[in-house]
């Protein structure tokens, strides 16, 4: 059933080999079995915003004043919610942001808001929530003598703590009201000076932050380094990734701003006391470096629960091979009972091990040393951004790759097809629907490839009735619920369907060219289909199940 489209006519084998030396942008590979949608992403240090689809046709594009202050994403109303850096020479790491803008689709600035001074600085990433309010990540200054108040022993001259603000925009009048906060400064703990504030024992507080962790310099300004923040609006949680102590949190949203500062209040009842953390139990004092399972992470999220693993989360585990150089894309199953509370034995946080993991078959073939992010869609695929590289590919349950694209775009313009990928570095790429609300009011429509030179031909499936040529089957629909339909031009004698780990989970033998097959006895996940027919051809499919 797959198809991999060759990227030039092919003529003679030399022609072949000459173009894969000189191709090294825009589209490398599109598959029957990727993903068919429209892929957002805003190249670091340039001003424009792109959505390409899956052929890597420049599709529409938003033009901003700023380049981005990394985070970018579409909305279901149609608008780009966007970050702006706005240069500040008090918070000046990586990832500085500033500005937060709302653009239409016709590139209209409908809101732009400004968390950008000496002691506040947006970076990163943003969320935007159902109620169209949105989250943000805030670098908070604290003083030599507030840090050592609080009772850090070490540090430089000055320290950034973290923040996230609920922000309430005001279109009509370009203003915006924060709603609702939460300072990881309110949650701290430390066990070396019982002169000192927040004086505790930290082994005994996993819910608090130990201000005198650190893996590396301990007086490096950026303290934590947050780098992405997501909502959960079922569980009315937040998840924080916390690059610089390689640990994921999550925080209770439902809180008031006097519970988010305090450790009573909440539908957990713990205001704003870490509900979870995950991946580096060191920080707290319940783990030695072997027991580190994230390594500087980014982009951690949870899956849509009508997706494969969903209500899982996911994330990016930048520097997982160490000290070999490589990535992983892994996902955790944080223990979460029914009232959603986190189960915590005293111990280090469950998981001890990853429920699914993504390797390159050569891991150090893939890499982003920082940035990057990964995205669950809903067929059970995967993409992925390698964010250094500017590399976005998807992969399949089993980590076979569907579709490949280097980002084009530089600071200084748009690439020639053949010239050195560099400097096209993305902090993410977000894969959409082509029925997703946000283009509803709002067709894209291909302008052609973004880098110039590029002529090779490519085509989109929008269906399950674009089979590749040569499959003599098909199964539908994709992802799958209750039941899939087989259907071919040949008598079909057996329809078997295993699971990832080989195991047959049932056969059916129907004796026509059509056949119904109940699947609702089988748990979600990722399964073949083997179909056999008459004339002893055997065609395989991969199919998700979804409950």
């Amino acid at each position: 059933m797959k198809k991999l489209l060759l990227l030039a006519p092919i003529i003679v084998l030399s022609g072949l080999i000459q173009l894969s030396a000189q191709q090294t942008v825009g589209l490398f590979i599109n598959s029957f079995d990727a993903y068919d949608g429209y892929t957002l992403f805003a190249p670091i240090g340039a001003k424009r915003t792109y959505l390409i689809n899956n052929c890597g046709e420049e599709v529409h594009r938003w033009n901003s004043a700023y380049t981005p202050g990394l985070a970018v994403y579409f909305l279901e109303n149609g608008n780009l919610l966007r970050t702006g850096l706005d240069p500040n020479v008090s918070f000046n790491g990586g990832g500085t942001g500033g500005i937060i803008e709302i653009i239409d689709w016709n590139d209209n600035v409908l809101w732009t808001y400004i968390i950008s001074s000496g002691v506040e600085c947006q970076h990163h990433d943003i969320e935007y929530l159902p109620n169209g309010n949105i989250l943000a990540v805030v670098w908070d200054l604290k003083t030599q003598a507030e840090a050592s108040l609080a009772g850090r022993v070490t540090f430089g001259t000055s320290l950034w703590s973290e923040k996230i603000v609920e922000i309430e925009p005001d279109l009509i009048n370009g203003t915006g009201t924060v709603v609702w906060e939460w300072k990881a400064w309110d949650h701290l703990v430390q066990d070396v000076d019982s002169t000192r504030e927040n004086y505790g024992i930290v082994a005994d507080s996993p819910g608090l932050i130990n201000i005198n962790f650190y893996l590396n310099d301990p007086t490096k300004k950026d303290w934590l380094h947050f780098n992405s923040v997501d909502y959960n609006a079922k569980l009315d949680q937040i998840v924080i990734s916390n690059h610089n102590f390689n640990e994921i949190w999550i925080i209770d949203h439902s809180t008031t701003i006097t519970e988010a500062a305090s450790s009573e209040g909440g539908s957990c009842g713990v205001g704003g006391d870490l509900l979870y953390r995950w991946g580096n139990p060191q920080s707290y004092n319940k783990g030695t470096a072997a027991d580190r399972k994230l390594f500087l992470q980014h982009n951690a999220y949870w899956i849509d629960s009508a997706y494969v693993d969903g209500g899982m989360i996911m994330i990016f585990n930048n520097r997982a091979g160490t000290p070999v150089n490589y990535s992983t894309v892994n996902i955790i199953d944080p223990p979460l009972d029914s009232l959603g509370n986190y189960t915590y034995t005293g111990s280090a946080y469950a998981p001890s091990v990853f429920h699914w993991t993504y390797t390159a078959p050569i891991p150090t073939d893939f890499y982003g040393a920082n940035i990057s992010g990964a995205q669950r869609l809903p067929n059970g695929n995967t993409l992925i951004c390698a964010g250094p590289s500017g590399r976005f590919f998807e992969v399949d349950y089993t980590g076979e790759e569907l579709w490949r694209y280097v980002n084009p775009v530089t600071p200084t313009g748009a690439l020639v097809q053949g010239s050195p990928a560099s400097a096209n570095r993305s902090f993410r790429a977000e894969r959409y629907a082509k029925d997703y609300p946000g283009f509803d009011d709002n067709t894209p429509v291909s302008v052609g490839y973004i880098e110039t030179g590029s002529t090779f031909p490519c085509e989109t499936y929008n269906s399950v009735e674009d089979k590749a040529p040569n499959a003599w089957s098909l199964v539908y629909p994709n992802p799958a619920n209750s039941e899939i339909t087989v259907s071919t031009d040949y008598i079909i004698t057996s329809v078997s369907i295993y699971n990832l780990t080989g195991v047959k989970m049932l056969e059916y033998r129907p004796n026509s060219q059509i056949r119904t097959v109940n699947i609702e006895h089988l748990a979600a996940g990722l399964y073949f289909v083997k179909v056999l027919s008459a004339k002893g051809q055997l065609e395989s499919h991969k199919i998700v199940i979804k409950k």
